[in-house]
């Protein structure tokens, strides 16, 4: 089980001031961007901020935390959506479930980060996204420390292993944005 994972104040997560940090729009946009996107699997969704603005944007949502305090407050958000109680290397769903498979500033807390991304693969139809902390940005007040963050390589490299034919990276001021390429 992973020491990395949150234990902060979950109400800061879903502040429009860390929200601005993020970049969410530009983030989700992207993600989203060249695929005809009807549903979406939030991995490591925590309070369901993604799975949330997901659902805004008309896809039908599920998400998994491996916390089930989490879960049960993703649920008071988004009570329409499908939330498990599940790790993301065992994901609780059929073969081709999602035409997105997005993970919100999560890989870096992973147990086994190529089980993850080798389970995201197996449930994905069209795109993987993830959003992390660079590596390179510096320390910053957001975010986890320095060594936990993931370098660009070992992103690649993971991708790779996972089966993925490629990565396109979009670099914001504060965050990255890796999409997969099935």
């Amino acid at each position: 089980m992973s020491d990395h994972r949150f234990h902060g104040n979950v109400e800061r997560l879903r502040s429009p001031e860390r929200l601005a940090v993020l970049q969410v729009d530009r983030v989700l946009d992207w993600s989203l961007e060249g695929i005809a996107a009807r549903s979406a699997l939030d991995v490591g969704t925590g309070s369901g901020i993604f799975a949330d603005l997901l659902a805004r944007r008309g896809l039908t949502v599920a998400g998994v935390d491996v916390n089930p305090d989490m879960i049960a407050l993703a649920r008071r958000y988004l009570p329409q959506a499908r939330f498990e109680v599940a790790p993301a290397e065992a994901l609780p769903f059929p073969d081709a479930s999602f035409d997105l498979v997005f993970f919100g500033l999560v890989l870096h807390e992973a147990d086994d980060a190529l089980k993850m991304l080798q389970e995201a693969r197996r449930v994905c139809r069209h795109r993987v996204a993830i959003l992390e902390w660079p590596l390179d940005a510096g320390e910053t007040e957001e975010g986890p420390p320095m060594e936990e963050r993931l370098p660009l390589e070992q992103v690649q490299e993971l991708a790779r292993g996972a089966g993925f034919a490629g990565m396109e990276t979009l670099r914001l001021t504060q965050v990255v944005v890796y999409r997969l390429v099935l």
